[in-house]
């Protein structure tokens, strides 16, 4: 039995119970899918949550969610990375930053595990930063 295998823990649906599955990125995107790999609700479609693996690994990028928290996901992503982006702190900076404002453990302080609430406060929050640095939003 293969190790990593074994030491696996299944990813258990929020929404529905499923159990999610490592599938190829064209099961949801099509043949042309930019997506290597995804794990998926193994009710999908009827249940539409699903999340991206690190590239090269069988890691997941976070928890499965939904079309409606995959999109919020993306926009706390677009306005965290316009922080950085515009030069307001390094990349490196603002992750401390986001784990200080929060009080997140550097482990916690991934997009892909927040829930729609948390997304919401870190627009807040980096919308406040840009505002006062005078820069654009995202």
């Amino acid at each position: 039995m293969n190790k990593n295998r074994k030491n696996r823990k299944s990813i258990v649906c929020p929404y529905c119970g499923g159990t999610a599955v490592l599938r190829d990125g064209s099961y949801v995107y099509g043949e042309d899918s930019l997506v290597d790999k995804l794990y998926v609700c193994n009710h999908y479609p009827n249940c539409n949550a699903y999340v991206g693996v690190f590239r090269n690994s069988n890691v997941p990028k976070g928890t499965l969610a939904d079309g409606e928290l995959r999109n919020k996901r993306i926009q706390a992503h677009r306005f965290f990375d316009a922080i950085w982006k515009q030069g307001i702190m390094t990349r490196g900076q603002a992750y401390q930053w986001m784990q200080h404002k929060f009080s997140l453990t550097k482990a916690q302080a991934h997009i892909g595990y927040f829930s729609d609430y948390m997304c919401n406060e870190l627009i807040d929050a980096c919308q406040e930063v840009l505002r006062n640095n005078r820069a654009k939003g995202a």
